[in-house]
């Protein structure tokens, strides 16, 4: 019955997916041509790639809306290995690089084999953007050349930047037509990749960007072969070559340097750059999904894998998820892999039916395609975006992206990671914190009441996340979990951005997610996903050294709503100590404070036992100020974890209320007095509502949940038995008197 759902859904998607990856075909035509030429490779290995991506990722994948071809990632990577291992031969290095290609598509098998999927979330964000970064300047360094009609500019990526300005003014004075029009055609090619959004008119979205260079590109040409008198300006060079018979003309790998260093060190560099940018891309992706469906990451890297080696093997590069298109799926409505299919099926009949058409695409169009993606990846927008995160993400992001741009991918990454640890421990001036805790379990979860509870302690960060979103992945998405830092002594900004993509997830799903024990802690920014460093002292915490968490703008809200104040910082609560509660605990600090004229809400962190055994707790509790309390203790009958004993206490027997005695533990030294307290109208109250730890005093009350700090929702549910228990309180008095 199940399986003829199913089968219905997807004849019932199958049009508006058809749609969709004519759509991205529409994209993906130009940009394979344009990554497979600024990889030093021919321009239809990058359309081979898209062509057995789209049809092997969509049969064998794990994901729903993807799409699969060559990436921006991995230009930089192939163009290298292609220029070192051909040793100036572009064709012979080439042939050696489809070779390391297919070996790291078996890499990327074993890995999703090994459910090493999950390797990704050890790289730090900041390092991963600087590295972004690095790509997309190196994208944009040679192809800005490209744009401008010089196809010969070679050299680091340092060089060519330097030489731009170089190569902007021999466009400008060069008496070369030739040249002159092709570098015009990139720079309207790069003016139409600027302002296509900010075109308004329907009709002319139905035609993304690069297929709209491509059109007028070939129209171009048409019109100098038809209608123009003179003959067409370009010269046939600086066109887009393809051969004869594509199908016919594939190149196949050479595995005769896969012993050597250059090699080995290729197909490293490769699978490196072509394993983070698929999982970023399947996480952005999965994000997007209207379904809010998530991907099987394992699986996915497997089918990536055995695409990229069939494709390696045909002459093709690297198959990867690649974001872009992706997206463009989603927003024409692509629900499932049939669209990353038909957008490789929809490939193979232009270049069975337009391969002429597109021999007359000039290269600058298609650099001009990658000189705006590579601006994207390197914008200075970014750079101001990892500057509010914090200073210490901006030097993280700037050191992967010098020592990328100056030596190679792989040492960026790796210098980006050792700089990343390196600044952790000067942050924190304290290398055992990590060293110590590294290797231990430093996650615990557990459910209460329906709730998942998830307690992360020492410290969380991109070298032990795997730790947490392993048990994070236990939870349906559709119920409720809280995550508790109070005990880590630091998290940071990888761990921070994560927290965030689960509550987006949760929410999604109807689920809800959320993030306590973080507050006050010290911080370089406002930024929700800064760092944040637990700090030890009792000093209030300026707003300079510590943002407002999401908890503590919700507590702001829901102070709000009751007409209560609110104050977030440690204050001194001078009537806690009077319970019995606190009579064997060191209260430290009292913060994020709600109260009225009669009740207190706050968090406390307190200490337990001394020296070795000395352990430290935050709970949030209710304190309601009321006069003529008996002292007394009521708790669940049989949990004993917050009873304490004083002197002489027994379980107070309530006659006439037998089932009250049996479900609740009541103690206390003056029986008569408790009696009297305890009232038909309290005891309905307390039979009707959830079950909290309560303590009595001549001072009031102190209600206590869970010894632990509550989440949002948890906090309103204290709050309003609080409320409501006064209340009751207040007309039992009452009616008293009367």
């Amino acid at each position: 019955m199940k399986n003829t759902q199913n089968a219905k859904a997807f004849m019932a998607a199958l049009p508006q997916n058809i749609f969709a990856g004519f759509v991205v075909s529409l994209i993906a035509l130009p940009l394979g041509f344009g990554l497979a030429i600024a990889s030093g490779a021919p321009p239809m290995s990058g359309v081979i790639a898209a062509i057995v991506g789209g049809t092997l990722a969509a049969i064998l994948g794990g994901s729903n809306v993807t799409i699969t071809g060559p990436g921006n990632g991995l230009v930089v990577v192939v163009l290298s290995a292609i220029t070192v291992l051909g040793a100036g031969d572009m064709y012979t290095g080439y042939l050696y690089t489809l070779a390391a290609i297919v070996i790291s598509g078996i890499i990327m098998i074993i890995l999703g084999f090994l459910r090493l999927g999950s390797l990704g979330d050890f790289f730090p964000s900041s390092a991963i953007q600087g590295m972004l970064a690095a790509i997309g300047i190196g994208i944009f360094a040679k192809q800005i050349h490209v744009m401008f009609g010089n196809l010969n500019e070679k050299g680091s990526i340092v060089q060519l930047l330097v030489r731009v300005p170089e190569t902007i003014v021999n466009f400008f004075q060069t008496n070369d037509t030739s040249f002159f029009y092709a570098g015009m055609v990139g720079v309207v090619s790069l003016l139409i990749m600027v302002f296509y959004s900010k075109i308004r008119n329907k009709y002319f979205q139905l035609i993304p960007a690069p297929m709209w260079i491509v059109v007028l590109s070939v129209g171009m040409y048409y019109y100098y072969e038809y209608l123009a008198s003179s003959p067409y300006p370009i010269h046939s060079d600086i066109l887009i070559k393809l051969p004869d018979n594509v199908f016919s003309s594939f190149a196949f790998p050479n595995f005769d340097k896969w012993h050597e260093f250059e090699f080995i060190n290729a197909v490293v560099a490769i699978t490196l750059i072509a394993s983070i940018e698929s999982l970023l891309s399947i996480k952005a992706v999965d994000k997007l999904d209207p379904l809010k469906r998530r991907s099987n990451v394992n699986k996915d890297i497997r089918a990536l894998g055995f695409a990229t080696v069939v494709s390696g093997l045909l002459g093709g590069l690297n198959v990867v998820t690649v974001i872009a298109r992706s997206s463009v799926n989603v927003n024409n409505k692509g629900s499932n892999r049939s669209a990353n299919f038909f957008h490789a099926t929809f490939l193979v009949l232009f270049i069975l039916l337009f391969a002429s058409e597109l021999r007359k695409i000039p290269l600058p169009a298609l650099a001009a395609i990658l000189v705006y993606t590579g601006y994207k990846l390197a914008a200075p927008s970014n750079l101001k975006k990892v500057f509010n995160i914090g200073k210490e993400q901006l030097v993280i992001f700037l050191i992967t992206l010098i020592t990328t741009i100056t030596t190679n991918l792989i040492t960026g990454i790796l210098i980006g990671i050792f700089s990343t640890f390196l600044i952790h421990i000067i942050i924190n001036k304290n290398l055992s914190l990590f060293l110590r805790n590294v290797l231990k379990p430093n996650v615990l979860m557990f459910t209460e009441d329906g709730k998942y509870y998830v307690s992360v302690k020492n410290f969380s960060s991109f070298l032990n996340y795997t730790k947490l979103k392993s048990k994070l992945n236990q939870i349906p998405e559709s119920k409720e979990a809280i995550v508790d830092f109070s005990l880590c002594d630091f998290v940071d900004h990888s761990v921070m951005e994560n927290m965030n993509n689960y509550a987006e997830t949760f929410k999604r799903k109807g689920g809800h997610f959320e993030v306590i024990g973080l507050d006050g802690y010290k911080t370089g920014s406002s930024h929700p996903f800064a760092l944040r460093k637990n700090s030890l002292d009792n000093e209030v915490t300026t707003k300079k050294s510590s943002a407002l968490t999401k908890r503590q703008k919700s507590l702001h809200t829901i102070s709000e709503e009751l007409g209560w104040t609110y104050k977030t910082h440690p204050q001194e609560v001078t009537e806690i100590p009077s319970f019995g509660y606190f009579k064997t605990r060191q209260i430290n600090q009292v913060s994020n404070i709600l109260s009225n004229d009669k009740c207190t809400l706050f968090d406390v962190q307190f200490s337990e036992g001394e020296l070795f055994a000395q352990q430290i707790v935050k709970a949030t509790m209710l304190y309601i100020r009321l006069d003529n309390i008996p002292e007394f203790t009521l708790d669940r009958e049989g949990i004993f974890e917050y009873i304490y004993h004083f002197a002489g206490f027994n379980d107070i027997e309530i006659t006439a209320h037998p089932d009250f005695s049996k479900r609740f533990y009541l103690s206390g030294k003056d029986e008569n007095a408790i009696k009297a307290f305890f009232t038909d109208e309290l005891i309905l109250f307390f039979e009707s509502n959830n079950y909290y730890h309560i303590e009595g005093s001549e001072k009031g009350l102190l209600i206590i949940g869970k010894e632990r700090l509550a989440g949002v929702r948890e906090i309103k549910g204290l709050a309003d038995f609080g409320i409501r228990l006064k209340h009751c309180l207040q007309s039992t008095a009452v009616s008293t008197v009367q």
